[in-house]
């Protein structure tokens, strides 16, 4: 007789694991969920909306790229969820909205249910990192479509702002100041250029290197930081025209999209020092410059601009957070890139 466990597909299996992510998913909720006794949506009150005089809802989705693979590699998977919840959460707050809820999604070959709730229980951690709730998911086993200790993950989000506080490239000005927040390290971006590093380089994860305190693996593995609550927190103090979330494409690329078409950034490179990882990326896989300012946020996870008397105020706001923020730059008359003073 052939059943779906002749199949690969384990039901038991995921029924435990979804017992066992239960309590973790419980430390994100916030007090507009409410509870679907069925368990096939999330629900969220949204008269907590009311509020606001025209709120509008924002939405993003994204994954964590190939780092999952390390985390696979590394048998270490309760901080890949961190990832996926910054990556999501801090593309909302770009624009001034405050995340409220966020989805996920797990494909694998095999649901070894410990594993699986450690992957969940780090999106709940994201989360509750966030000040949004996790309020449902979906695990699918995928035999024969992915090795048994293979996955992958996404997930999608909403948040909400006012209309009238959206943030944005139509409120910055010449003048205007560009903050750096500072990056835990290579965040979720540009893992391919890596592991083609590792492999070209043969550097091994467990690989211990003078430029490093830890081992390689440990510090590619560390969790991207998610900016949501203090970047909401300078919104509150300061007054903010801008931010920008630095992933994919580096810092140039991605300050240039919350730049108008008549104003630049103009950075300055000598402003800050790039985490060690950076210099091992660089030097042990002979990468230049351009390719590195391209792949990675090279220890900039977030901008903010503010116009240049809220500086002081956006500084001590971040600083009382424990964020790390500098002067990066500045706003110049323009046609709307950014760039690297000479």
């Amino acid at each position: 007789m052939t059943g779906y466990a002749a199949a690969g597909v384990d039901i038991q299996a995921g029924e435990r694991a979804v017992e066992l992510m239960k309590s973790r998913v419980a430390r994100s909720r916030r007090p507009e969920v409410v509870d679907d006794a069925s368990g096939f949506a999330g629900l969220f009150d949204v008269s907590a909306l009311l509020r606001f005089t025209r709120p509008l809802l924002a939405t993003s989705t994204d994954g964590v790229g190939t780092k999952v693979m390390l985390a696979q590699a590394l048998g270490k998977h309760d901080t890949i969820g961190i990832d996926l919840v910054g990556m999501v959460v801090d593309d909302l707050v770009v624009c001034g909205a405050e995340p409220l809820f966020m989805t996920d999604y797990i494909a694998c070959g095999k649901v070894v249910p410990e594993r699986i709730a450690d992957i969940v229980g780090g999106v709940a951690e994201g989360c509750r990192l966030a000040g949004c709730a996790l309020v449902g998911g979906e695990t699918a086993e995928h035999p024969g479509a992915m090795g048994p200790d293979e996955y992958d993950l996404a997930g999608a989000g909403t948040g909400v702002v006012e209309a009238s506080e959206l943030l944005g490239p139509d409120r910055v000005r010449p003048g205007d100041v560009v903050l750096g927040l500072a990056s835990s390290g290579v965040h979720s971006n540009g893992y391919s250029l890596v592991r083609h590093v590792l492999r070209t380089a043969d550097l091994a994860l467990e690989a211990s290197l003078p430029e490093l305190d830890r081992t390689l693996g440990e510090e590619l593995l560390e969790p991207t930081r998610i900016y949501s609550l203090s970047c909401l927190e300078l919104i509150r103090d300061a007054e903010v025209h801008a931010f920008s979330h630095i992933t994919g494409g580096g810092l140039t690329a991605n300050l240039a999209r919350s730049l108008p078409g008549s104003a630049d950034a103009v950075l300055d490179r000598s402003s800050w020092s790039p985490q060690p990882i950076f210099e091992v990326i660089a030097g042990y896989g002979k990468v230049p410059q351009e390719e590195m300012d391209r792949a990675f946020n090279l220890g900039v996870g977030m901008c903010a601009i503010v116009p240049e008397e809220a500086v002081d105020t956006a500084l001590n706001t971040l600083r009382e957070r424990d964020q790390h923020a500098w002067i990066l730059g500045e706003i110049v008359p323009g046609t709307g890139a950014a760039r690297f003073t000479t």
